[in-house]
């Protein structure tokens, strides 16, 4: 969100004006570039549409992979790794969506009495298409969602997420196409959250609050609420509000800093930070900017990603000048590990 303040200054003393002056943006080091080999075919609706991708990695076939993202405006779509859209799930208006195995969910805010609800699907491996199991009403109006599936219990559990800075765990059962749904852990984060990424490698859970930062919780359902921050949108952070994408690939987290153009870099067991990129013009794909949702995987997705993919939505798609539908952009992920060791 942006605004502009506009006053009458010709009378108003330099005390005044520097109380009416807006905060500025936090100085940080410059960002490394990188360029996209593959952008997908636009999502189908105009203006703030494309929001968020999830990977799928095709178990025996890595080159028939694919990309579900959201249309938030009413569907969800699915891509190939060449960056085709192979189906489209109309009616659902998912903000955000993650995937565990063949376990899709999305996060739907748009029902008509301003609740929320996941949409739960399968992917069929033979045919890669998606089949809508249950819908599932949730205690917070779902607006982002991680999935995670305990290292300890093999439970699937999904965290939905909402604007108000609700957070809810729920424990996911599925058994062919019947789905048992279970709420076992609620809590408040403080303000409009949405970005999350649960971590089986280490049992966290980080969690965006746009206007702040990323603070990391306990992913089991006995955690509790205590916290502790990776990165801050405050004096001495490096993310620019807002704080929307979060996601792990080999030894390293990226964070969406939105309000800068580009990513944050983390290692993944210090935590610490370790610089920025950004997604730049090249000549197979243009830019990310204002990024939403972010994926990365470091598997391997057949040829044209054989050590990995990063994808970033793209808030404004087209070359310099231009701007179309929205759309993903896909990145070797090597590109960018080879940045940052």
């Amino acid at each position: 969100m942006s605004f502009a303040l506009s006053v009458r200054t010709a009378a108003l003393p330099a005390a005044v004006l520097a109380a009416l002056a807006l905060p500025a943006a936090p100085a940080h080091a410059a960002a490394v570039s990188v360029t996209a080999t593959v952008e997908t075919a636009p999502v189908s609706h105009s203006g703030d549409a494309a929001d968020d991708p999830a990977i799928w990695v095709h178990p025996t076939d890595p080159a028939k992979s694919v990309v579900v993202a959201t249309d938030k405006k009413g569907a969800l779509e699915v891509y190939d790794m060449t960056g085709a859209r192979i189906q489209r799930i109309t009616g659902d208006y998912g903000n955000n969506v993650d995937l565990r195995g063949n376990i899709v969910v999305s996060a739907d805010d748009e029902a008509a009495d301003g609740s929320g609800a996941m949409h739960i699907y399968r992917i069929d491996p033979a045919t890669r298409q998606l089949k809508r199991l249950k819908d599932v009403p949730t205690e917070v109006t779902a607006h982002g969602i991680c999935l995670y599936t305990s290292p300890a219990s093999g439970k699937l559990y999904a965290f939905p997420n909402s604007t108000s800075g609700r957070v809810e765990q729920w424990e996911l059962a599925v058994n062919g196409d019947a789905v048992t749904a279970t709420s076992v852990r609620l809590w408040d984060a403080g303000s409009a959250v949405e970005g999350c990424y649960a971590d089986e490698t280490t049992g966290k859970l980080y969690l965006g609050e746009e206007d702040v930062g990323v603070w990391v919780y306990g992913a089991e359902p006995t955690a509790g609420t205590s916290r502790t921050k990776l990165d801050s949108t405050g004096s001495g952070g490096h993310i620019t509000a807002d704080t929307e994408g979060i996601t792990a690939a080999g030894n390293r987290i990226y964070v969406s800093s939105q309000g800068s153009n580009d990513f944050t870099v983390y290692d993944r067991t210090t935590r610490a930070y370790l610089g920025r990129f950004s997604v730049s013009n090249g000549t197979a794909a243009d830019d990310c900017e204002d990024t939403d949702g972010i994926d990365a995987t470091a598997a391997n997705l057949g040829p044209a990603f054989p050590q990995g993919v990063f994808i970033c939505q793209d808030g404004s798609n087209g070359a310099p000048g231009t701007s179309g539908n929205q759309n993903f952009k896909f990145v070797p992920l090597q590109r960018i590990t080879a940045q940052f060791g």
